[in-house]
């Protein structure tokens, strides 16, 4: 099969009976992409083949570039969300907005949205973000936005570690309608095994690069709940944005079926 079909290969191989319309319908998803100059090939048909969008990752990338991708983006969507972005950046994005595009800033978790008034559609799932610290928040705003993106609301509770344990029941109380659970911890990254020894849900373990010394910036806390007796889930160090989209997949899946 040709590597790089043209729709009109595929079009030909519908009517010719070689494909039906079904597997025509996939080839012609995967094939949308939004070329932004030599610089970027945009995703457009991700939320429909993956359920989640497409988002930027600023870090790294240089001024012109960012700001060519995020404008291309949302006037080809209606919405695109940037991640670790820097304030510098922000500036630079905003300063020309096409017509008719606003802007938003979550600045604890280096999010900027743009939009044309098009909102994420409702998934019906619930996920609950902990942290144990409050140096933690960065990275769970992050799973947030993401998680809300993807249609999930969010409820939170931070700075409920295991220094002062008796915080935590207060905290699962209010998160006791969450279908997922996304927990964040720096240093011995200890609560996401703790939670997932009080809760009947899935757990997400975040370690976050708080904490200083021997196996510091993440280290410790990633060992930790990889050797963690509970059973729970683990991601990168400060991969909030894989947390949140993973977190949102669960709870629609669980959501979608109350």
């Amino acid at each position: 099969m040709n590597e790089h079909p043209r729709v009109s290969d595929i079009l030909n191989q519908v009517r010719d009976g070689i494909l039906d319309p079904q597997t025509a319908e996939s080839r012609l998803t995967a094939m949308a992409v939004t070329r932004v100059g030599d610089v970027a090939n945009l995703d457009m048909e991700r939320c429909s083949r993956c359920g989640m969008p497409e988002v930027v990752l600023a870090e790294g990338k240089d001024t012109d570039s960012l700001v060519k991708i995020m404008h291309s983006y949302v006037l080809a969507s209606g919405r695109c969300v940037a991640s670790r972005i820097t304030s510098d950046q922000v500036k630079a994005v905003c300063q020309k907005l096409p017509d008719g595009i606003t802007a938003e800033i979550r600045e604890p978790g280096g999010i900027l949205i743009l939009s044309d008034g098009t909102k994420p559609i409702p998934s019906g799932g619930t996920v609950g973000i902990m942290t144990a610290g409050t140096s933690d928040i960065r990275v769970a705003e992050e799973a947030r936005s993401i998680a809300e993106e993807m249609g999930a609301r969010v409820i939170t509770s931070f700075d409920v570690g295991v220094a002062g344990i008796h915080r935590l029941i207060p905290a699962l109380e209010k998160l006791r309608e969450a279908d997922v659970y996304v927990v964040c911890a720096g240093r011995e990254g200890t609560l996401p095994s703790v939670v997932a020894g009080l809760v009947d849900k899935p757990v997400i373990g975040v370690p976050v690069s708080t904490g200083y010394g021997y196996m510091g910036q993440g280290a410790a806390a990633l060992a930790s709940m990889l050797q963690s007796c509970a059973v729970i889930t683990v991601v990168n160090i400060d991969a909030g944005f894989t947390a949140g989209a993973f977190a949102a997949r669960i709870a629609a899946l669980i959501g979608g079926k109350k």
